[in-house]
């Protein structure tokens, strides 16, 4: 069964405790890799300049303690897996369904398909 890295660990320790559960569930079954949670001010402004982000510091939800939003891939990360990033956001959508975590999927934004990102919805946190 794959687990998680100490350094998805530590990732994944800075998220809302429904995105923990979402993805230690994950875990035990599909291999996957938390590349960030939380982001603090000085890495959210280094996302948006580099571009990987389309917020600056305070508005991504990644800001928040704990962060509503993590990054995960499926493992091994391959950037360029359009296929791989479908299936695995498929999986982790009817997963979120099967516990009753609303989710939304980076790859699913206008404009800007943004793969490994999941943010929670309906949180009632601002």
């Amino acid at each position: 069964m794959p687990k998680f890295s100490a350094r998805s660990q530590l990732h994944l320790a800075t998220v809302h405790p429904d995105l923990q559960r979402l993805f230690n569930e994950a875990i035990k079954r599909r291999d996957c890799s938390v590349l960030c949670g939380h982001r603090t001010k000085a890495d959210q402004n280094e996302a948006f300049l580099k571009g990987t982000s389309k917020l600056s510091w305070p508005r991504s939800k990644h800001n928040k303690l704990p962060s509503l939003a993590v990054d995960v891939m499926p493992f091994p990360i391959k950037w360029d897996d359009v296929k791989g990033h479908d299936e695995f956001a498929d999986f982790i959508k009817h997963l979120a369904a099967e516990l009753d975590i609303k989710v939304r999927w980076g790859g699913d934004f206008k404009g800007f398909r943004d793969v490994p990102h999941w943010e929670l919805i309906d949180t009632g946190v601002v």
